[in-house]
């Protein structure tokens, strides 16, 4: 593999790491921390859906020898859908903060009920995860501004890995 293939790969190979690792923390949140996720909380995920796969298939373009134009192409994508995600965690931290008012409709949503000690279940087993409080902080920032913070990096990997010059190349032999 040459230097310049592996040079296109890395700024994709971050992203999925990084961005991998993210809503890999906030799924182990869920499921081993108990916390249920607010209709926020779950609209921050959808750009890692649609983000990671975008970043992987520039990864994989990159991998297979593709024109570096197709691998930037592929960056500068999921650089705006992680641009839409710092937009969203930062509207939900402030929120948080009190900054602005959250949505109105913001609230845990539960599972399937199929009769009424389903619901009665679920409403003893619940947590209620509010939109407008942090439920949990580490240095400051909570669940939302972590996410924030992890998109910004995501943005700025995939605009580097867009923008940045070509490697050298050498002249092909005629």
């Amino acid at each position: 593999m040459d230097s310049s293939r592996r040079r296109e790969m890395l700024a994709p190979a971050i992203i999925v790491a990084v961005g991998g690792a993210a809503i890999l923390a906030a799924w182990g949140f869920e499921l081993i921390g108990g916390f249920v996720p607010c209709k926020l909380c779950l609209q921050e995920r959808v750009p890692y859906y649609v983000g990671l796969p975008i970043a992987l298939a520039a990864l994989l373009a990159a991998l297979a020898g593709a024109k570096p134009t197709v691998v930037r192409m592929l960056l500068m994508v999921a650089g705006l859908v992680f641009a839409v995600n710092v937009y969203l965690g930062v509207y939900h931290a402030g929120a948080e903060w009190g900054w602005w008012a959250g949505p109105a409709d913001c609230g845990a949503a539960g599972g399937p009920v199929d009769d009424v000690n389903d619901l009665l279940n679920q409403l003893d087993n619940i947590r209620i995860v509010s939109c407008t409080e942090a439920t949990w902080r580490l240095l400051g920032l909570s669940f939302a501004g972590w996410n924030a913070a992890v998109s910004v990096f995501l943005v700025a990997t995939a605009f580097w890995g867009a923008f940045r010059p070509l490697a050298d190349r050498a002249p092909s032999a005629a």
